[in-house]
């Protein structure tokens, strides 16, 4: 075999090549803080002082971070497999008789596949059931299938149903307990593996219910949920160099809204963007649109969210860039928007 190479072409710089492993990365920036599976971890937790909190799962406990509460309380773990409409009626069950299910599966099949059961067998009795939706939006590279980019526009109109998006590895973690004690049903956006740790930087604590500010901002009000509170913050910081001031207001409840809060955020003399990991139909715009419309305001408020359309397969970096969720691109819009 030969020792010798050709010299490296040096007239042209190149991004190193994105591998497969890509489409399943964290979202996480190189070098980011971030906590490992902090559901699982929250869960086993709460699990500890609340014995009637059971796991369940639709042969995916390794990839919601089920398998941590598994390990902990096998007795109080069920592997349903491949059949998430078992799964949210098997919950339903054991809710009906005082247990509290957090029940795992991809958001996609609980939000597709599950719906009626979900409904029916959840929602209308009002029974606490957690059901944990992995790979959100766009969090992984696999295409449609498992791209789930419309679950909260799915799920907003379900009566009764509490819906969940958080930013971080804080906000899961605080949220896990809350949901516990909360008498109806939820939904949680998950985000699993290494999640990055942000709000721990602010005076922030989550509350189920409420939206809070982060920043304050003269010039720029972001309304944002879950992983693009931690972009907004970071275009925020990048705006900054630009002499442009910008709010962000973190909304990890969608449903229930927290009306007041936005309501209050929404001054005329700011320009007005929601940043969120969703189609914008039918989610965090339209619930924000939704207040600003009944209550009066005739503000513009601009989308930063994924287009009505599925999405392409890939790497998640370059998905973001190409979809518009990246740092760079949410700074590019709010220039050109002021321009």
């Amino acid at each position: 075999m030969s020792t010798t190479s050709e010299a490296p072409d040096t007239t042209t710089a190149t991004k190193p090549k994105l591998r497969t492993s890509a489409m399943i990365a964290s979202f996480a920036d190189p070098g980011q803080k971030t906590a490992p599976a902090p559901f699982g971890h929250a869960l086993v937790k709460a699990a500890e002082t609340d014995p009637r909190i059971v796991g369940l799962t639709a042969d995916l406990g390794k990839y919601t971070d089920m398998h941590i509460f598994a390990k902990a309380f096998p007795d109080r773990f069920f592997q349903m497999g491949m059949a998430e409409q078992l799964l949210l009626g098997a919950a339903a069950g054991m809710a009906e008789t005082g247990l509290v299910p957090f029940a795992s599966t991809y958001a996609v099949f609980a939000a597709r596949r599950a719906y009626d059961f979900l409904c029916l067998d959840i929602a209308e009795p009002n029974l606490n059931v957690n059901v944990v939706g992995g790979l959100p939006g766009l969090t992984t590279g696999y295409g449609p299938s498992h791209q789930a980019t419309e679950d909260i526009a799915i799920f907003r109109g379900m009566p009764n149903l509490t819906i969940i998006d958080p930013c971080d590895s804080v906000d899961i973690e605080q949220a896990v307990p809350q949901l516990a004690a909360s008498p109806g049903p939820s939904y949680l956006r998950l985000l699993r593996g290494n999640v990055p740790t942000v709000l721990d930087e602010y005076d922030y604590t989550f509350e189920l219910g409420k939206a809070k500010q982060l920043r304050p901002g003269t010039d720029v009000l972001f309304i944002s949920s879950g992983l693009m509170t931690m972009r907004a913050l970071q275009a925020a910081e990048q705006l900054a160099s630009h002499h442009i001031d910008v709010a962000v207001v973190h909304s990890p409840t969608i449903k229930p809204f927290d009306t007041a809060t936005v309501l209050g955020e929404l001054a005329p003399d700011r320009l007005v963007i929601t940043l969120e990991n969703h189609t914008e139909v039918g989610g965090l715009f339209e619930a924000v649109a939704g207040v600003a419309v009944r209550h009066g305001s005739g503000r513009r408020i601009i989308p930063i969210a994924l287009p009505d359309r599925f999405l392409d397969a890939g790497a998640l970096p370059t998905l973001h860039e190409r979809y518009g969720l990246s740092t760079s691109r949410i700074v590019q819009k709010v220039l050109s928007e002021l321009a």
